[in-house]
């Protein structure tokens, strides 16, 4: 594949709902360029796209793809992102990489949440939109109504640019109102034909692009008054220049698996979508000044890691957007995150699973390195001579957690090196080692994204694992004042051991135990006061209801004796341990529960199921208020005990609408009935 320069390169990110076309939209539009000479279909698991063996498995997309064509002097970057939201961080990778997103829908479906995701991300991102209606070739298709649903949501940006013309339900040619041009399609052909007779929500369609058009500079402006008609070329820049600032959302519609409309998204591409040489993208520079980078071949060195791919055969593959300068191989670029110099022994243009060398990758495009040894995705590579730092990828936090046990005793290591290789690919993973529940837990943002994980450990790394709810790191403590003795006596052939105490336990506001001492005469010498706090600490890590560990707790040392020969800070230690066990369970002890701040963003239709689930999860409200237009948000306290999935239920009931925060912020007495099951099922556990 040969270079371009940054004015004719595309950098394009299909996103959308899933099934709603996008893998076979982007298998299209590679075979109609010549990119590949079959068309592959999902269900064959033979696209371009998705060559993951989970992914042809499965028949959808779990990650985004780098699939670039050439097309009229122009290169194509498409990055075909995941449609399930469980593998929402493929989007954000490819939105981190382009300048212009294409929503997919059905003309059937219309407006879904994965549309609107893709659309608030953009948005978000300052990224051009372009719409694509699919799906034009099936029964109860509705062109109109799913572009009523669009104006209805977004208002007037929306702009349809190709409408069909249909006749007993068939598309029977598509027009190009920019064009003015007629086309019907056979067997993927286009074909020009006459113009047919526009109706009036066609003609309206025409007025309201006349109008953005105008809209976009003062001198369009005029001539719009002046009812004078724009040329060709100022409705293509007017186009251009309104989707860069979002003022223009143009619209096109056609059938993937048909190639009907292809060609003329693709000629869309290139005439409309702004090219990375339109964009100035900000980065920090060794002062932590703000700075603004073109796309400029010429300039030093900066590239953004977008994605990374960790394979245990091939290695770690990273994949690149160049922001300025050129990446070339055989050259040394600095790790500005973390300090180190990486050296690029060779750079690639990536096709699916396909790998091309190529001398360097200049400014505006996208490449890929095989084996950096210190850079992941987020990381900025840049010229020695000019460090910079770009923004990273900002990716949703996991929701969904899980803890893992290795089937075969002896693979925990495997399990810890598979997951670590994994989350390097995929950093919406989070893996944490819990020390109170001795359990390794693995959050990600859904089932479906827990299961492929569990999948690949197998297939990539050969390890089995099991799976079970976490369990809840519980706490315990006391509510009132005792007084316990402790005494340790045991004689043997020599010396015999002996430690004697008395030690007032009560409840405190400490985290901790505090621990403090009363003795007056010498009862017990001064020596063994460590050994008895020693012999404290050690104890309070095994409660006396469950075995959870003891917070709360003030212990003072008020009396006790010795013996000249036979003590020890062993003994000590021992009749410490022993005031504990006697005293605690007369102290009323109760068991504690992590209680966490749930913040919900959830639509207003929905804010009477939510409200009632944080009610049934013994959850309390503390507040709600609006967020923005149609989305509430209520703040609430929830036991996390109750919290494990409460994102399955959150997705369902909002189809993927709604999302939330949970933080942990303190611990609180478990409702006696609660309470008593914990500790049955505490007492099972440890008999087993």
């Amino acid at each position: 594949m040969k270079h371009y320069t940054a004015n004719n390169i595309r950098n394009i990110a299909f996103a959308g709902h899933s099934s709603s076309g996008k893998t076979t939209l982007c298998e299209a539009a590679l075979f109609l360029a010549g990119a590949t000479d079959r068309f592959g279909k999902v269900a064959d698991g033979n696209t371009v796209s998705d060559f993951d063996p989970e992914e042809i498995r499965r028949k959808v997309s779990i990650s985004t793809t780098v699939a670039p064509l050439e097309w009229k002097n122009t290169k194509i970057n498409i990055l075909d992102t995941p449609g399930l939201f469980d593998f929402a961080g493929g989007v954000y990778e490819g939105a981190r990489a382009v300048e212009n997103v294409l929503i997919t829908m059905s003309a059937r479906s219309g407006l879904t949440v994965g549309a609107e995701k893709a659309y608030a991300l953009a948005s978000d991102n300052k990224l051009a939109k372009i719409i694509f209606i699919n799906k034009m070739d099936s029964e109860n298709a509705d062109f109109n109504k799913v572009v009523a649903q669009l104006t209805e949501t977004y208002g007037n940006a929306i702009c349809p640019l190709v409408v069909p013309v249909l006749s007993g339900g068939k598309v029977q040619c598509l027009v190009d109102l920019v064009e003015n041009k007629a086309y019907t399609y056979a067997n993927g052909k286009a074909t020009e034909t006459a113009m047919p007779a526009l109706d009036a929500t066609t003609e309206g369609y025409i007025h309201s692009l006349n109008e953005l058009v105008a809209e976009t500079s003062e001198e369009l402006m005029d001539k719009y008054f002046a009812e004078e008609p724009f040329t060709h070329e100022e409705l293509i820049s007017g186009i251009s220049e309104g989707m860069k600032n979002g003022t223009i959302v143009p619209v096109f519609c056609g059938s993937a698996q048909e190639l009907l409309g292809i060609d003329l998204l693709l000629d869309a591409f290139v005439k409309f979508a702004p090219s990375p040489a339109k964009f100035r993208e900000e980065a920090t520079d060794a002062s932590g000044n703000a700075i603004a980078l073109e796309a400029d071949e010429n300039a030093p060195t900066a590239a953004i890691i977008f994605k990374t791919v960790a394979d245990p055969f091939i290695g770690k593959l990273s994949y690149f957007k160049v922001v300025s300068g050129k990446v070339s191989s055989d050259s040394q670029l600095k790790n500005s995150t973390t300090g180190n110099v990486e050296r690029i022994a060779k750079v690639l243009f990536v096709r699916g699973k396909k790998q091309q060398d190529t001398d360097y990758v200049p400014a505006g495009d996208i490449g890929a390195v095989a084996k950096l040894t210190s850079t992941n995705t987020g990381d900025t590579l840049c010229s020695p001579d000019r460090p910079v730092t770009l923004k990273g990828v900002d990716f949703p936090a996991p929701c969904l957690s899980m803890a893992i046990f290795p089937t075969n005793k002896g693979d925990e290591e495997k399990i810890s090196n598979g997951l670590n290789r994994l989350k390097e690919e995929d950093p919406t993973i989070k893996v944490e080692n819990s020390i109170e529940t001795r359990q390794l837990i693995l959050s990600a943002l859904g089932e479906q994204h827990i299961d492929v994980i569990i999948s690949k450990l197998k297939s990539k790394f050969g390890v089995n694992v099991t799976m079970e709810t976490p369990k809840v790191a519980y706490r315990e403590t006391i509510r009132k004042k005792v007084k316990s003795e402790g005494k340790h006596k045991k004689q043997t052939g020599g010396h015999g051991q002996y430690g004697h105490v008395w030690i007032e336990f009560e409840p405190c506001d400490s985290d901790d135990l505090v621990f403090e001492e009363k003795i007056f005469g010498g009862s017990v010498p001064r020596t063994y006061f460590p050994a008895v706090e020693k012999g404290l600490r050690e104890a309070i890590q095994k409660g006396v209801l469950a075995g959870y560990p003891v917070v709360g707790l003030k212990a003072t040392l008020v009396d006790g004796s010795y013996h000249p020969v036979d003590s020890s800070e062993l003994s000590f230690k021992m009749a410490a341990s022993i005031a504990y066990k006697e005293g605690l369970p007369k102290a009323s002890p109760v068991l504690l529960e992590p209680i966490g701040i749930l913040k919900v963003l959830v639509p207003s239709a929905n804010m009477g199921d939510v409200m009632g689930e944080i009610t049934k999860r013994r959850g309390r409200v503390l507040g709600m208020g609006s967020a923005h237009t149609g989305i509430e948000q209520i703040d609430a306290e929830v036991p996390m005990a109750e919290m494990h999935d409460f994102s399955v239920f959150l997705r369902s009931v909002t189809q993927g609408r709604g999302n939330f925060s949970f933080t942990f912020d303190r611990y609180e007495e478990v409702p006696p009935m609660i309470a008593q099951k914990v500790i049955e099922e505490a007492k099972k556990a440890n008999e087993q």
